[in-house]
């Protein structure tokens, strides 16, 4: 069986959500981490007792029952203290009674942050369940005097991820990094008249190690790189790195990223194909090349983002992303809500959708198992329209 490779598969897999880590979390973004004592602080109600205070007019001294929370302030008009012009013999003294709160910053580690890292001896996880789609349609041209008697098509996959990103910190600064993810995916090449060509498969298809370094954190600034090698199953070894760039405002971090990646293939091409079975039981293939010349290739990608504190539990990340991915380029949105009830586990629900992609409109040479010979050679050509790739997922992330 010949192992599918689409671009959801081989690359939009790779960048997931987050954040893991957070993406991030799924994918390779999975490696994020953060200096989380540099997340925006969250602003406490915290009563404040004082223990004596000695009124204006008096030399009686109050213990600490008499003066419980409480305190006396200057009246709002100094000229009532006294009833008329300088006349003392009935001083009346006014005197207001408050209770005060003193506003104070306590830190918190927000695990969905997009800079997120555990600190000297403590382990981070992030599991994330996620849903992926992506689709376009084809238009076939055969070669030169070919025939094609059902050139419509669309290609179609679905795929249910399950993703492990595991971390330990060696110092406050640097943390090891592992990944694994397990798939279960659906691929269909569904066509105007013909029966669709569609197979199943599922496994264990990713696994990686790496480190990750913050470099700089400041009362203002936080920068992280994160260097890592990832085994995509049947189809790559992958080297790479991540730099990401924070400025704290406020209960926000804006933030900047850049990722690249070295892909080395086993195989010099690279695309979606299914195979099964003809109708005389021979076995047959239909493949859909992005890259018949690609022993290894680059993708690198930048965006920005904002990491915000809603609430002392509830966070929200946004992140715009433009992406050269070899055969084609993409803009992209991500969008996260996390709920962290405590200092050791959140929750963070998470989508992601291309809003542009430069696949529409290009022409992809197309293989397939001759019916005649039963040689597999090229027999065209295929117009690509209508482009959609989108991802939801839900991550359990814990510190511990």
């Amino acid at each position: 069986m010949i192992k599918h490779l689409s671009w959801f598969a081989a690359v939009a897999v790779l960048f997931g959500a987050t954040p893991v880590m957070a993406a991030t979390n799924s994918g390779l973004r999975a490696a994020s981490s953060a200096d989380l004592t540099g997340a925006p602080a969250v602003r406490e109600r915290t009563q404040v007792n004082y223990e004596k205070y000695t009124t204006r007019t008096s030399t009686k001294t109050y213990d600490q029952a008499d003066a419980k929370n409480i305190y006396y302030t200057q009246p709002a008009n100094r000229s009532e203290l006294y009833r008329q012009y300088g006349d003392t013999s009935n001083v009346n003294v006014r005197t207001t009674r408050a209770e005060t709160y003193r506003g104070e910053l306590r830190r918190k580690y927000y695990l969905a942050h997009p800079f997120f890292q555990p600190t000297k001896g403590k382990f981070g996880s992030v599991t994330d369940l996620s849903y992926n789609m992506n689709s376009y349609d084809l238009a076939l041209t055969p070669v030169e005097n070919g025939y094609i008697s059902d050139p419509n098509g669309k290609w179609d996959m679905s795929q249910i991820s399950i993703k492990e990103d595991f971390s330990f910190g060696i110092t406050d600064r640097v943390a090891i990094l592992a990944m694994a993810r397990f798939d279960i995916s659906d691929y269909k090449f569904d066509w105007a008249v013909a029966p669709d060509d569609s197979m199943d498969d599922s496994g264990l298809n990713l696994f990686g190690l790496g480190l990750q370094w913050r470099f700089a954190d400041t009362e203002k600034w936080i920068a992280t790189a994160s260097a890592y090698y990832q085994y995509q199953n049947d189809i790559s070894n992958n080297v790479v790195l991540d730099l990401k760039a924070g400025y704290k405002v406020s209960s926000s971090t804006i933030y900047g990223l850049v990722r690249g990646w070295y892909l080395n293939f086993d195989e010099p091409s690279y695309g979606n194909g299914v195979t099964g079975k003809t109708e005389n039981g021979k076995e047959a293939t239909f493949f859909l090349a992005y890259n018949t010349d690609a022993d290894n290739t680059f993708y690198v990608e930048g965006g920005l983002g904002v990491f915000s504190v809603l609430d002392e539990d509830w966070t929200l990340n946004l992140e715009a992303i433009l992406g050269n991915y070899d055969w084609h380029n993409q803009a992209s949105l991500k969008a996260a809500i996390g709920w962290q009830p405590n200092d050791w586990f959140a929750l963070n629900l998470y989508g992601k959708m291309a809003l542009w992609d430069s696949a529409n409109g290009k022409e992809l040479s197309f293989w397939q198992t001759d019916d005649v010979d039963g040689v597999f050679r090229r027999m065209g050509t295929a117009n690509l329209d209508n482009y959609s790739e989108a991802t939801i997922g839900l991550q359990a992330i814990f510190m511990f």
